[in-house]
């Protein structure tokens, strides 16, 4: 699961398998651990649950949680649906943009870094 932050927007791709596995458990997560001290790490997630009607995003301590509506998450993960997309309330902060998308192949590159993507929909298209 790749993870890119920019401004008041936060955007998780996921590879093949790991759409099947998050399906499957509920939950997916990476930790990137940024120094040699063992409290200098994140956490980011994503979860599936049959409670909430829209994204809803959890923040505590060295950890940043998306949590996706279980029927949204289903749908998205067997459909055509690139993305679900969504603006978050954050109180007198505004909104974050929450973006959770298929890793696509790259058109650009070399089948081993396309292993596990899913086909991109216009690769084979004619210019």
């Amino acid at each position: 699961m790749k993870l890119r932050v920019s401004g008041n927007s936060i955007r998780l791709r996921l590879l093949r398998s790991e759409v099947e596995k998050f399906i499957e458990t509920g939950r997916i997560e990476e930790k990137v651990q940024f120094a040699a001290e063992e409290d200098a790490f994140l956490i980011y997630a994503m979860e599936c649950e049959p409670g909430p009607e829209s994204v809803v995003v959890r923040y505590q301590a060295c950890e940043v949680v998306v949590v996706l509506p279980r029927e949204i998450a289903l749908a998205w993960a067997e459909s055509e649906q690139v993305g679900i997309y969504a603006a978050v309330d954050i109180g007198i902060h505004g909104s974050l943009e929450v973006v959770v998308e298929k890793d696509f192949a790259c058109l650009d590159r070399s089948d081993a870094d396309n292993q596990d993507t899913f086909p991109h929909p216009e690769m084979g298209a004619v210019c």
